[in-house]
């Protein structure tokens, strides 16, 4: 079995693991407010999901089966790109949160 069939969930894994320390030594508050992170989520996962489907279908958009599992959501889209578009989008305000707080820590000082 070849690693290369799970690249692209090892590096949105490494994303994760890289920034979710924010969370806690920083004080990034993004996984502890699960609400408001689904709210925020919701819309752009919605339709960026749907944009890729039709992609997809018209054959504008494909995935190498080398570099994905193989699994597949609705819409023929595979699950990689739906963690994707969750997992970036956590990582970009837990960066996002931790420099807002480390600057607001720092004008404070």
């Amino acid at each position: 079995m070849s690693i290369d069939r799970y690249q692209y969930l090892l590096l949105l894994a490494a994303c994760i693991a890289v920034t979710l320390p924010l969370e806690f030594v920083v004080g990034a508050r993004v996984w502890r407010r699960p609400r408001r992170l689904i709210s925020v989520l919701i819309v752009p996962v919605l339709v960026f999901m749907a944009w890729d489907s039709v992609s997809i279908h018209r054959g504008d958009w494909w995935f190498s089966s080398r570099f994905v599992t193989g699994l597949r959501v609705p819409g023929n889209v595979p699950v990689e790109e739906l963690v994707f578009f969750i997992v970036v989008p956590v990582c970009g305000l837990l960066t996002y949160e931790a420099v807002h707080l480390v600057l607001n820590r720092w004008r404070r000082a």
